[in-house]
């Protein structure tokens, strides 16, 4: 499962989180990711037009487009119907992990503890979801976690910014690190889509060896 998520996110180690209260704005946010050099994104499954949103981004063709917060069997079989490639979930479960390997297609539950990540592990999910990782400890937990199962890669999310990208990326097992700073509520409220290009570009170019 790691290979195949790895393979999605094509290279690329910056996985913006969208939450995004209307649908008509995605094509102006799609546009200002790609001008920032996002290559994946993930729409978060927290707002009634989240399936629209995937819809739109994934005709777009600009990204390749996850779901995110799936919760149960239904939103991840609605999500990759919409078009998702990938699915994110914020714990462990079960029934979301089957549904999207029934689906092939990749599945990245979040873990918490090292109760979790084994169980994650043996299910062949081997790129997990460090969440919420700076409330957890950050890269102290992460490290911690890491040291006895070095077959697990993490994408850590969770009150990162830009002052933390780097320390987290430098960490051999991070494939890549998600957050919300580039595209916040307020951003897109406020229609600053170029502030949202800007700081993608940041992020992208601070995620590049």
């Amino acid at each position: 499962m790691t290979a195949a998520i790895a393979s999605v996110l094509e290279g690329s180690r910056i996985l913006p989180v969208l939450t995004v209260p209307d649908p008509a704005t995605t094509h102006l946010l799609v546009e200002a990711l790609v001008a920032g050099g996002a290559r994946c994104a993930e729409v978060t499954f927290r707002t009634p037009g989240a399936e629209q949103v995937l819809e739109t981004m994934a005709a777009h063709g600009g990204l390749t487009v996850g779901a995110g917060t799936v919760l149960n069997r239904d939103q991840a079989e609605r999500a990759v119907a919409a078009g998702a490639r990938f699915i994110v979930s914020p714990g462990y479960d079960q029934d979301v992990v089957a549904t999207c390997q029934e689906l092939r297609v990749p599945v990245v539950p979040g873990i918490a503890t090292a109760t979790e990540l084994m169980r994650a592990l043996r299910t062949g999910c081997h790129t997990v979801k460090l969440f919420p990782a700076e409330p957890l400890g950050g890269l102290r937990t992460l490290r911690a976690l890491a040291a006895p199962f070095p077959q697990a890669r993490f994408i850590p999310t969770g009150g990162i910014g830009t002052s933390h990208l780097a320390s987290y990326l430098a960490e051999p097992a991070v494939l890549a690190v998600g957050g919300s700073w580039m595209a916040t509520a307020t951003h897109l409220e406020r229609g600053d889509y170029e502030e949202i290009r800007r700081l993608t570009a940041e992020a992208v170019d601070r995620s590049t060896p």
